[in-house]
């Protein structure tokens, strides 16, 4: 990375986007590595788990309507109650088993991306073989984040009900006032919604690179937006749509159409490029932006002090101070 800190305070969505992609050229073998060992399995992870949750989904749903077209108490509908039953505890199990070994190649791919590219910073040797050492290390970190992370998603869009329905009750009879009412609402749940995932963008990069983890990581990533937030949204929104995009052709082409056996097979496999493609360079990008943030608060990123942390990263876990994380110039 050869920009100097005056310069890379300055670098726009694209800017941020085009090295990003340079970085992962330039940088090929080791991300390559991580490409095959890490991006890859998630993505894989992620596209069974969609495949045979609709498979699960649609037998489920089928044993629902046989339940209650069948007489109630015979034996054919107590049969479909034990085997309904049964898909319901595999479905469940399902789910907690994808659930966690996603969230752990998910930490371990961040964690992996973002050590990567700090080395890089500083010139640091890097391989794969020392890259998977250092995940153990900041895995306490990452799951305090996750497990914020997923309080919020569950507790948000339940106290977002509580709020919608206490308003219609209060507003009721007046339906200018209800009218206003919604609308105030739908505006500032979904700005809240995503301000706070803006922050969460960068939290992980602080947990890696910073003493922070937790709300400390959160409350550090919110200072760190300020005066970058266009920035920060315009990336994620520009890396969220190439996500999407990839999404709705799996779903379409693979989930929702009746294909060949063989074109269903290339099919899947030219997606699951391209998803895992979008997820690195996602991962990349996000780290870019953390130190262009960083650059703009002229909190610069100390080279000497960056090289003993994460050389402690392979030794004993010695996490970087905020003032030691200083940005200087690299020139492979």
């Amino acid at each position: 990375m050869d920009r100097e800190q005056e310069e890379i305070q300055f670098l726009g969505v694209f800017g941020i986007l085009k090295k990003s992609g340079n970085l992962i050229l330039h940088w090929r073998k080791i991300f390559t590595q991580i490409f095959f060992f890490l991006i890859i399995p998630l993505s894989y992870l992620y596209s069974s788990h969609l495949v045979i949750n609709v498979s699960l989904f649609t037998k489920i749903m089928l044993n629902v309507y046989m339940f209650y077209a069948e007489p109630q108490g015979s034996k054919h509908h107590r049969e479909i109650s034990k085997r309904f039953q049964s898909e319901l505890v595999i479905s469940m199990l399902f789910e907690i088993t994808y659930l966690v070994f996603f969230t752990v190649l998910s930490l371990v791919s961040t964690a992996a991306v973002v050590y990567t590219i700090a080395c890089i910073y500083i010139a640091k040797y890097i391989s794969f073989k020392n890259v998977m050492k250092v995940v153990p290390k900041v895995w306490k970190r990452l799951i305090i984040n996750f497990l914020l992370k997923f309080i919020f998603l569950f507790s948000y869009p339940i106290a977002g009900i509580v709020v919608l329905i206490l308003g219609v009750v209060l507003f009721a009879s007046k339906w200018i006032l209800l009218t206003i009412f919604i609308v105030v609402f739908v505006v500032v749940y979904l700005y809240a919604f995503v301000y706070i995932a803006l922050i969460w963008y960068l939290a992980d990069v602080v947990s890696v690179l910073e003493d922070s983890y937790g709300m400390q990581a959160l409350k550090k990533s919110q200072i760190l937006m300020k005066g970058k937030m266009k920035i920060v949204l315009c990336v994620s929104l520009v890396l969220s749509l190439c996500f999407f995009g990839v999404e709705q052709l799996f779903k379409v082409l693979v989930v929702c159409r009746d294909q060949q056996l063989w074109i269903r097979i290339c099919i899947k496999i030219l997606w699951l490029i391209l998803r895992s493609i979008s997820l690195l360079f996602g991962l990349v990008a996000q780290t870019i932006v953390y130190f262009v943030c960083k650059s703009y608060h002229h909190e610069n990123i100390n080279k000497s002090l960056l090289a003993y942390h994460l050389g402690g990263y392979q030794w004993k876990y010695v996490p970087l101070k905020s003032k030691d994380v200083q940005l200087e110039t690299y020139e492979p």
